[in-house]
C-alpha cells in the first residue's frame, strides 16, 4: 500500500501565517502538523509517499526532503493549484498505479492514528474506506448519509446537511478510484470533489464502507482549530526537561523544556512545551502554550497560545490569551508618555486589546 499526503492549497483561512508558510507545516506543540500525518502513516507501516505540493512546494520539499528521517521514500507530485481532492488524486495516478493507497489530508490530526484502519481495509477488501465522525458543524465539511449501515449519499459542503457524519480527511482505496475522478466533472466551485468520486463508486455498485472515529481528530483549517489542536496535543505530553530552570522558577504539572532552553524567575504550568534556545524569564507560561525555538519572554504572561521560532515578548501587562503568534514577531511595551499602542500588522491578521 501506498501513501498519499496532500500539502498543497493556499492556506487563506490562516492568513498572514500563510503569507510566509505552508499551512501544514504550521507547529502544533513544536511539531508541524505534516508531521504528524507521516508518523501516523509511518505507524501503520507505510513506508512509500507521494506528498502532493502547490504553491508552497518548496517550502514542503525543504522540511521533508527525500524522507531519511523516518526511514521513509518519498515522491513529490505538483499540482498547479487547488483543483479539488479528487484532481490531486488524478494527477497521482503515474505514482499511484494500481496499487491501494491511503489518502491523509496534511493539516488533519487523528488521535488515534490510522494503523485500525489500514488494517480494516486490508482485512476486508472493500473498494473505499472512509472516515467518519459526528460534528456540530457538518455545513464546514464533506457529509455522508448512511442507511442500514451502508454510504447510500455523499455532499460536499452542504447548505442543509443530511447528517452529523462528516468525512475526516483520511481516506483508503483501491485503484477503481482512478476509474471515478475520470468519471466526475468539475463542482461548481470549479473543484473535482472527492465526494463526487465515491459517490460515483456507490452509484457503480462498488463497495464504500463507513468507519466512524470516536477519539478526536482535527481540521487545523482556521487560527483557532490550530489552538484547539495544540491543546489536544498537550494533553497527551510526558515530562521532559533537558534545558535549564533556575531554582527560583517553578514547573507545574507536565511540561517539556527543550535542550537550550533557559527558565528563570519564571512559572511554567503545564502542559506547555518551550522550544530550543528559548529564555523565559520572570514570566508566566500557562497551560497549553507552546513556545517555539529561539523565542524570547520576558516580564509577561501567556496562556492557552502558539508562539512561533524567534519571536520576542516583553514587558507586556495583559496577559496574552489564545493567540497564535507567528515568526519573528516582536511585542513590546512602548516606555514614556504619552502611552499608546503602536501596531504593524499584515493583511488579514487580528488583534483583541484590553
Amino acid at each position: 500500500m501506498k501513501a498519499l499526503v496532500l500539502s498543497g492549497g493556499t492556506g487563506s483561512r490562516l492568513r498572514p501565517l500563510t503569507y510566509t508558510s505552508a499551512k501544514q507545516l504550521i507547529p502544533v506543540a513544536n511539531k508541524p502538523i505534516l508531521f504528524y500525518a507521516i508518523e501516523s502513516i509511518l505507524e501503520a507501516g507505510i513506508r512509500d509517499f507521494g506528498i502532493v505540493v502547490g504553491e508552497t512546494g518548496d517550502e514542503v520539499r525543504a522540511a521533508v526532503g527525500d524522507g531519511s528521517r523516518w526511514g521513509i521514500k518519498v515522491t513529490y507530485i505538483e499540482q498547479d493549484a487547488p483543483r479539488g481532492l479528487a484532481h490531486a488524486v488524478k494527477i497521482a495516478e503515474p505514482y499511484l498505479g494500481q496499487e491501494s493507497f491511503i489518502m491523509f489530508l496534511g493539516d488533519n490530526l487523528v488521535k488515534a492514528g490510522v494503523t485500525q484502519f489500514v488494517r480494516r481495509f486490508d482485512e476486508g477488501r472493500p473498494n473505499a474506506l472512509i472516515l467518519l465522525s459526528r460534528v456540530p458543524d457538518p455545513q464546514r465539511f464533506g457529509v455522508a448519509e448512511l442507511r442500514d449501515g451502508r454510504v447510500v449519499r455523499l455532499v460536499e459542503k452542504p447548505r442543509v446537511p443530511p447528517s452529523d457524519l462528516a468525512l475526516v480527511g483520511v481516506y483508503l482505496f483501491d485503484h477503481h478510484i482512478q476509474t471515478a475522478v475520470n468519471s466526475i466533472q468539475p463542482s461548481g466551485r470549479g473543484e473535482l470533489e472527492i465526494t463526487d468520486a465515491i459517490q460515483w463508486l456507490v452509484e457503480h455498485g462498488y463497495l464504500v464502507e463507513p468507519h466512524l472515529v470516536n477519539d478526536w481528530w482535527k481540521d487545523t483549517g482556521k487560527p483557532e482549530d490550530v489552538l484547539e489542536a495544540n491543546r489536544l496535543v498537550l494533553e497527551l505530553l510526558q515530562t521532559n526537561i533537558r534545558g535549564s530552570v533556575s531554582e527560583d522558577s517553578r514547573v507545574i504539572g507536565r511540561a517539556v523544556i527543550e535542550a537550550g532552553a533557559r527558565i528563570t524567575g519564571s512559572v511554567i504550568r503545564g502542559p506547555a512545551v518551550i522550544g530550543p534556545g528559548s529564555v523565559i524569564s520572570n514570566s508566566y507560561i500557562g497551560p497549553f502554550t507552546s513556545i517555539g525555538p529561539e523565542v524570547t519572554v520576558a516580564d509577561s504572561e501567556i496562556e492557552s497560545s502558539i508562539v512561533l521560532e524567534g519571536s520576542t515578548i516583553s514587558g507586556v501587562q495583559t496577559r496574552i490569551d489564545g493567540s497564535l503568534i507567528g515568526k519573528n514577531v516582536t511585542i513590546t511595551r512602548a516606555e514614556g508618555k504619552p502611552r499608546a499602542i503602536k501596531l504593524v500588522l499584515g493583511d488579514n491578521s487580528q488583534a483583541s486589546l484590553a
